[in-house]
This record gives C-alpha cells, structure tokens and sequence, in this order.
C-alpha cells in the first residue's frame, strides 16, 4: 500500500453509506462488490499511469 488517509467522522459515514449503497447493487454479496472495486480501480491506476506518463514525457 503506498497511500495510507485519515478520514475523519464524517468522512467515515460518507464513505459506509456509498460502500453499503454498493454492496446493495451487488445483492449483499460483499465479496462480488470488492472484486468489482478491484478492477474498477485497476483501470483507473492504469488510467492514470498514463497520463502521468504523458506529463513526464512533456517535461
């Protein structure tokens, strides 16, 4: 892990009630919501590997 944040209180209830809102498109299945947020995640990082890579190369 590379970027560990601190979320304060209301942070935190924010983020539970998207995660709960998540998990319920997935039928409760928790599991099922965390891999798709895996992959979700893995085409953003990809995402944005290549714009980072464009900005160094018009350094």
């Amino acid at each position: 892990m590379d970027h560990i944040v601190t979320l304060d209180s209301r942070q935190e209830a924010a983020l539970q009630a998207i995660a709960d809102k998540f998990i319920a498109q997935h039928k409760g299945d928790a599991v099922k919501a965390l891999k798709e947020m895996i992959v979700l995640n893995g085409h953003l990082q990809e995402r944005l590997d290549v714009v980072e890579g464009a900005r160094r190369a018009t350094r």
